[in-house]
């Protein structure tokens, strides 16, 4: 652990401290800053410093460091009266869906640019009560539509991943595509910092998939709440019924610390429930003995890559090991998942995305009449993707098509959700599968004709969000190009401690996935 960096040290031996300081979980950076061994001012600035140097990766859209060391030096100051809190001092990332008061929110799309929030979300406001300090806005897709982050406006978040003997750098010249991975998304930006070490922890979102799939691809762990555990108020909304907030982390006790300052009873949601919030981190350690753990047979999927089928044998191993029964479960409609999921969602954001008009906020283009005004700012300011998904939308739920397509998905889903009642009222306590279905693809190798190929990233995950579930995505291994490869588990709902306790048995025995070389900052 890094000392204070003191008046007269060599350079050398700040690189080397900040480097230590960055390097810390935020369990170990906690822990630090209660014994005085470094002040949060000097983990704040060794942050703000590797975020400078990482400018190659597009992380952040937005650095805010004179906000971060104002709030460094305010943390400071309640650790010396002995007021910490839970996060005191710890500097995090902020998905650029959730409203900073002051601070631009843009939701990753030309169309907010410019909107300053006079309000804070609930979300951040949590973690700020904490003592948490905020180091800027991560890059994500538009309006977190999206599997790779290649739709921001922002232009794409590159992964501090690389395939094994790829010699790519941050000076690499002419275009990124084929050379540089895409981290995942939506919240590729949070993922992306979590695992360059840009942040000690990062908020992030998740409608279909987007906190476990970037977290599966950067060697990451990252969980999606009970749908309803973490408010959703002054998160800029893309599916509401599907929308879920939660943390991107090192590890899964970081991922625990983060959930618990996260979420919280909120009257301004009436989708979020009044439960006290566990200790999740009590759970961690806790062991899978005598739990019994699902392996549904309808996720061996045609086209699932032979790694990511041994990867869950070995995961299923692991957990048998550590006392936890395995047994194999049906969850017989998950082939109808995808389909439904890409009616409701797109249903969804085409009347959420209404707002949008250049009336009131964010851009607005001229024209002759009002109708005008909405048309060009709305063909300005949407990117090719959220136009797609808003013209679905409005086409499932107009007249003649509503019931044949928008009311069918949601009978599915009801049908999803009862799949897995069923199963928990067997008497298993989570489930077992992959989190993607390969690991991650290079920027534009998906996606640039065929929509669809980017829509199947989601084959493991959307289910999750359909019927309303906690999911955690943890780093499990390496393919064979030595990329992250990760599991998933699912919970019953509400039970998040289950899957905590799970997802560390399997990062306890698949060991600490060597995290990437910074080869962005050459």
């Amino acid at each position: 652990m890094g000392g204070r960096v003191k008046p007269g040290h060599d350079a050398e031996a700040e690189i080397r401290t900040v480097t230590e300081l960055t390097h810390l979980t935020l369990a170990e950076a906690r822990d630090g800053l209660k014994a005085k061994t470094f002040s949060a001012t000097e983990l704040t600035k060794a942050h703000i410093q590797a975020v400078e140097q990482a400018r190659a990766l597009n992380a952040y859209v937005r650095e805010t460091p004179d906000q971060a060391l104002a709030m460094a030096k305010a943390s400071e100051e309640r650790i010396a009266k002995g007021e910490a809190r839970p996060l005191e001092g710890i500097p995090l990332g902020i998905k650029d869906l959730f409203c900073t008061e002051g601070v631009e929110t843009t939701a990753g799309s030309n169309i907010l640019k410019g909107f300053k929030p006079p309000y804070e979300s609930t979300v951040t406001r949590n973690l700020w009560n904490d003592g948490a300090v905020m180091l800027g806005k991560l890059n994500m897709d538009e309006f977190a539509m999206g599997s790779s982050n290649e739709t921001s406006a922002f232009k794409p978040v590159v992964s501090p991943w690389r395939r094994e003997g790829s010699n790519v750098g941050a000076g690499t010249s002419g275009s990124i595509e084929g050379t540089h991975l895409v981290p995942g998304g939506s919240s590729g930006g949070s993922a992306a910092a979590v695992a360059a070490h840009l942040c000690l922890a990062a908020t992030a979102t998740d409608t279909g998939g987007s906190i476990r799939q970037p977290a599966a691809f950067t060697g990451t762990v990252g969980i999606k709440p009970t749908y309803g555990r973490v408010s959703r108020w002054g998160t800029v909304a893309f599916a509401s019924s599907l929308d879920q907030a939660g943390p991107i982390a090192r590890n899964v006790r970081d991922a625990a610390i983060m959930l618990r300052s996260m979420a919280s009873p909120d009257a301004k949601d009436t989708t979020c429930v009044d439960m006290p919030v566990p200790d999740y981190e009590a759970a961690v350690g806790r062991g899978v003995k005598g739990l019994k753990i699902g392996i549904p047979k309808e996720y061996r999927v045609d086209g699932m890559s032979p790694e990511i089928e041994t990867l869950w044998e070995q995961g299923t191993a692991w957990l048998r090991a550590a006392g936890a029964e395995i047994v194999e479960v049906s969850l017989p409609h998950t082939k109808y998942a995808l389909p439904a999921y890409y009616i409701v969602a797109p249903a969804e954001a085409s009347s959420n995305l209404a707002r949008y008009d250049g009336v009131r906020y964010g851009l607005r283009e001229n024209g002759k009449d009002i109708v005008e005004l909405y048309e060009k700012t709305r063909a300005a300011g949407f990117g090719r993707e959220v136009k797609r998904r808003i013209m679905i939308g409005t086409y499932v739920l107009s007249a003649g098509y509503y019931d044949a397509y928008y009311v069918r998905a949601q009978q599915i889903r009801t049908l999803i959700k009862r799949d897995f009642e069923e199963v928990y009222a067997s008497g298993v306590d989570a489930i077992l599968t992959p989190a993607t279905p390969s690991a991650a693809f290079g920027i534009g190798e998906k996606g640039s004709g065929d929509p669809v190929e980017m829509y199947l990233n989601d084959i493991f995950t959307v289910t999750v969000n359909m019927a309303g579930l906690p999911g955690l995505a943890v780093p499990a291994g390496l393919d064979a190009q030595g990329l992250p490869l990760g599991l998933q588990l699912i919970g019953r709902a509400f039970d998040e401690e289950t899957l905590f306790a799970a997802g560390q048995v399997i990062e306890d025995a698949a060991g600490r996935i060597a995290l990437p070389q910074a080869w962005w900052k050459a």
